[in-house]
């Protein structure tokens, strides 16, 4: 991970303009419209003044804008030139990568050009940005050099082939960021050139030359840093600003000083669970001790400190390791891929032994080195065996009382055995963590709200007394939406799914069929989705509809992209589609919503929140798993209409919008209330996209 604890920035403090130049700009007929001829947006301006507000007071801030308010330039604007002006660093979080890439490629070039075309504002333009990845991530050249001198008792030849491919594109990539290297390199060569290692150093590395040395320079002189949720929640877990030694007051998230903005902030509860839980797998820990040495192939980085001795410490931890995790995949496992452990000792402690003796040995032959990359290289396998016997123990333990434990397994084979922990109440974290650093974190989305209240947001994030506002979106609903729901299909039902099922299609077929344009099919599950899918998907595929379903060939990225380029696709996806695509214009002219986005119950952190709920007196429905749906519900109804000339029509084919309590609830959280109920007898005369 990216730290600056070998130079920590400074924190000075002064009178911030952000206020008052954020009346100027955002303001009707303000700079922001005389200068860039942008139009002036009411909502924008109001959540640019709250921002400004919060930034100036060091106070948390959940604002809810709704979709076409610009609310990235709401927040950039004030956050740069408050940076700017306190000597501050401002940390953007976004959840996805499209928004990540439209804050770097359009919306800071939009400020540094507004700053530029005002003389009150040029002081401003100068302000330097980077995007914050993690050390992982990096290529670093002097680890490459070590490899490449070391290739025999490191790599066999098939490896070998890979590292010189690794070392060839060294020379002409700009960045040194694995994603640029295509196709993706080798995981087991790459963890032997990669910058996460304390031999990345400055003492160690040329930093003229070294991707990560180069990139953390860019990092301690910026004044923006754009961040994902799942770096920015993984640095915080390994110390954030307090390991880098936070400023002079203590505050600070990741930086000293620092202030923060997370955008698409209604992810930010399960990343956060995520990160700051337990997470080892069977393929991780092998990895991490073929590493050190693989009996298969005798190389590895112990072949020239450790002799025959240290060989069998490694053979011996693997083989542990192999009869521990199919062990719990054999009993724990053997019916179901995931199972909540509630009692300690589901397994045997094989690892503790041959790990402690390894990491013995390792440790002894470090200890007997100079200081140098060598000695950093060998303590820092020790600290990572360390870490994987400490995380077993704790696991087999069930050592966090306020933590949920479980397995699972994964992989193509289903054969890669993962032990799980996280929060059940992540709250107090966060509170912890953000709203109790001392700083302004300002959380930010188009869905925020359950019914108007965001007080369910803001329990969930632990931060129930922070300032809440909502923004509606400028956009032309009434004219530009349509809503059709279809009152006769049978709800979901264990006992009879073969029906539901049949009905789902036959309505997913009817209503693809007579959008011009392109549909996205969202599921709440592969296998409602596969089973449509087998029923629906050959007709699409024979009228001359690209029809592209998740869980191929294709990444999310590339699915939307295609559906982009088709415009006319129909697109099956589940839960990642739910938030965070965005394809414009008739490409994407319909929603369909199959199922309401419920999470499963049975799933143990849901299981354990609903249990901590009920201890505490209350309704896990009511507080957690509807304003869950309801806040995913919006979130997948907005991916129709993205920008103002967009058109075009929300399916929603789950009844229970018509026949429970709650479906007011997420009939409410559209931007269009009014809507056409469809039965079969009816829909061809009532269901009426645009054309």
């Amino acid at each position: 991970m990216i730290g600056l604890s070998e130079d920590t920035v400074p924190t000075p403090t002064s009178p911030t303009r952000a206020p008052r130049f954020a009346a100027k700009v955002f303001s009707e007929g303000g700079w922001l419209q005389a200068v860039l001829d942008l139009e002036h947006r009411p909502g924008q301006e109001r959540m640019a003044h709250a921002v400004a507000a919060a930034f100036r007071a060091d106070e948390p801030l959940l604002f809810e804008a709704g979709t076409g308010i610009g609310k990235s330039l709401a927040y950039l604007v004030p956050g740069i030139i408050h940076a700017s002006d306190c000597g501050r660093q401002l940390i953007v979080s976004t959840h996805t990568i499209s928004l990540q890439e439209q804050i770097e490629k359009k919306d800071l070039l939009l400020c540094r050009a507004l700053f530029k075309s005002v003389p009150e504002l040029e002081k401003f333009a100068g302000f330097a940005s980077t995007v914050l990845v993690g050390k992982s991530n990096y290529l670093c050249t002097s680890r490459l050099s070590h490899a490449l001198a070391e290739k025999a008792s490191l790599f066999d030849d098939s490896e070998y082939a890979e590292l010189q491919r690794i070392a060839d594109w060294a020379d002409v990539t700009p960045t040194g960021l694995r994603h640029d290297l295509q196709p993706p390199p080798n995981a087991d060569v790459w963890d032997s050139v990669n910058a996460d290692s304390s031999a990345c150093s400055r003492r160690n590395c040329d930093c003229e030359r070294c991707f990560y040395q180069r990139a953390r320079t860019r990092v301690r002189s910026a004044q923006v840093i754009v961040v994902n949720h799942a770096l920015l929640f993984s640095l915080i877990s390994a110390g954030g600003a307090r390991a880098e030694g936070a400023g002079r007051d203590g505050s600070g998230v990741l930086f000293p000083g620092d202030f923060v903005v997370l955008d698409e902030a209604q992810t930010v509860p399960e990343v956060a669970e995520d990160n700051f839980g337990l997470s080892l797998s069977s393929i991780g820990v092998e990895r991490a001790l073929r590493h050190l040495y693989n009996p298969r192939t005798r190389r590895g980085i112990m072949n020239k400190r450790g002799g025959p001795e240290i060989r069998k410490k490694v053979a011996d931890a693997l083989d542990a390791s192999g009869r521990f995790f199919s062990f719990l995949a054999d009993t724990l496992l053997a019916q179901h891929p995931v199972v909540r452990v509630r009692e300690a000792a589901a397994g045997e402690p094989l690892l503790r032994d041959p790990l402690a003796a390894l990491e013995r040995s390792v440790a002894k032959i470090a200890d007997s080195l100079e200081e140098g990359r060598e000695r950093d290289e060998l303590m820092d396998q020790r600290a990572r065996l360390r870490a994987i016997r400490g995380g077993i123990d704790e696991w087999l333990a069930l050592a966090n009382a306020g933590h949920v434990y479980w397995a699972e397994r994964g992989g193509r084979k289903q054969s890669i055995v993962a032990l799980r922990s996280a929060p059940v109440d992540v709250a107090p974290d966060l509170e912890r963590c953000l709203f109790g650093a001392g700083v302004s974190v300002v959380c930010t989305s188009a869905t925020l709200a359950v019914g108007g209240d965001m007080g369910p947001f803001a329990a969930r994030i632990g931060a129930p007394s922070a300032r809440a506002e909502v923004a509606d979106s400028p956009f032309d609903f009434e004219r530009n939406m349509r809503v059709f729901v279809a009152a006769d299909i049978p709800p979901p039902s264990v006992h009879d799914a073969r029906s539901s099922i049949d009905a789902l299609a036959d309505y997913v077929g009817f209503c693809c069929g007579r959008v011009e344009g392109g549909s996205l099919v969202l599921f709440t599950s592969y296998r409602d989705m596969n089973a449509v899918a087998a029923l629906v998907g050959p007709s699409l595929v024979a009228s001359g509809r690209p029809f592209l379903l998740q869980g191929g060939e294709y990444s999310r990225t590339e699915l939307a992209q295609r559906m982009r380029d088709a415009g006319n696709a129909v697109l099956f996806g589940t839960d990642s589609f739910w938030t965070g695509v965005d394809v414009p214009g008739d490409a994407l002219s319909q929603v369909v919503i199959a199922r309401l986005p419920f999470s499963t119950p049975a799933h143990p952190i849901a299981e354990a929140k609903a249990e901590l709920i009920r201890d505490r007196g209350g309704d896990p429905f009511g507080e957690l798993t509807l304003p869950e749906a309801v806040m995913k519900f919006r979130q997948g109804a907005g991916r129709l209409i993205r920008t103002r000339e967009d058109r075009g029509v929300i399916t929603i084919l789950d009844s229970r919008v018509l026949a429970r309590t709650y479906g007011r609830l997420f009939m409410e959280g559209l931007p269009q209330r009014s809507f056409v109920r469809l039965t079969r007898e009816n829909r061809l005369e009532q269901f009426r996209p645009f054309t």
